[in-house]
């Protein structure tokens, strides 16, 4: 028997066979989804040549900036995912409300949860993007969703995943079995598994957070910070590099590949949104890859994916990576909350930058 390089379509197949019940629809979504990212890596890929640079009209549900290809992007996971009968309702970074289903295709019994394009406001700069999604059960069967059908814990995802748009193309995947790395083959349009069985590695020396906000930062995210830039005279021993690259989709998979620590945590910046990362579409699929893969997705203060969301849109800390790291920043937010280290709140330490020497 000749090898051969595994294709995603041999892959979920291969899963299904695990499951004598299975009817085959969990695999025609997934494969509605990643043909739905290829789509969007061919517009990303062309850019300025396919007018998707430009601004566009209207703004998405967080009142961000937008430009055309978000609109393309959300389209196309729209309407390459609902067609195939699959679906019940989906929910998009870019839409207020839940997605219904066409009334001219069947509904099915699954949730789509999706960013379809995470990082959109650096593209115009050529930076790493990606398309985020996830897989819920639809809670009532195929009948028309509510908002309500999707606050559901991320520990009920049945599957999650994320696409980078970079120098190449890859797709992410886990079914709760491991994450799988597909690379798309440009030659003749196939995802090929290329990264099997993908860990983060437990050892790190990297963290990655925007310095920009250090002054609305928590006291346990400051004293982590400090600890890491001490370096070799400090508490901990070694000299840390610190990254940031402002796109979820491009941290996490420098997490999974290099290993390191991805910081996004509460601050005081507005009192009213303390958090910026979307729970639904952003951290509970982020959370379950990293865990999948043996690391840890925290808010600082309990775990991402046993949180129950409140609202479709609702915005959580995020703290995900090598998982003593993400245990060491928990233990910090413990200590604070308890009153048990009082080094990092004094009023000297409040005059202090972490990044300009006093």
């Amino acid at each position: 028997m000749v090898n051969r390089e595994k294709t995603i379509t041999e892959f979920i197949m291969e899963e299904q066979r695990r499951f004598p019940e299975a009817t085959g629809d969990f695999t025609a979504l997934l494969n509605h989804v990643r043909l739905a990212c290829k789509r969007i890596s061919f517009m990303v890929g062309r850019g300025a040549l396919a007018d998707a640079l430009r601004a566009a009209d209207g703004l998405n549900a967080q009142e961000g900036r937008r430009i055309r290809l978000d609109a393309i992007a959300n389209d196309t996971f729209i309407s390459t995912s609902q067609f195939g009968g699959r679906l019940a309702g989906m929910v998009s970074e870019k839409l207020p409300e839940p997605v219904q289903i066409c009334a001219e295709y069947p509904l099915g019994k699954y949730l789509l949860c999706f960013d379809p394009l995470d990082g959109a406001d650096d593209v115009d700069v050529n930076a790493p993007v990606g398309s985020i999604f996830s897989v819920l059960k639809a809670p009532r069967g195929a009948v028309p969703v509510t908002a309500q059908d999707f606050l559901q814990p991320g520990a009920r995802q049945l599957c999650a995943g994320y696409a980078i748009y970079g120098a190449t193309t890859m797709l992410v995947l886990t079914v709760g079995r491991g994450v799988h790395g597909f690379t798309l083959d440009r030659g003749f349009g196939e995802w090929i598994l290329t990264h099997p069985d993908m860990r983060v590695p437990e050892e790190t020396s990297e963290f990655a957070i925007d310095a920009s906000n250090e002054r609305f930062w928590e006291p346990p995210v400051r004293r982590y910070v400090l600890e890491c830039l001490a370096g070799r005279g400090g508490v901990r021993g070694k000299d840390f590099n610190m990254r940031w690259i402002a796109s979820l989709v491009a941290e996490v998979h420098r997490i999974l590949l290099r290993g390191g620590l991805f910081m996004y945590p509460r601050d005081t910046r507005d009192p009213a949104a303390p958090s910026r990362l979307r729970l639904l579409y952003e951290a509970n699929p982020m959370a379950m890859i990293v865990r999948q893969a043996g690391g840890a997705a925290s808010t600082g203060r309990e775990p991402i994916l046993e949180l129950l969301p409140a609202s479709l849109h609702e915005r959580v800390p995020v703290i995900l990576g090598s998982r003593a790291e993400v245990e060491r920043i928990e233990r910090y937010h413990l200590e604070s909350d308890q009153g048990l280290d009082q080094s990092y709140t004094s009023p000297l330490f409040k005059e202090r930058s972490l990044f300009i020497p006093t």
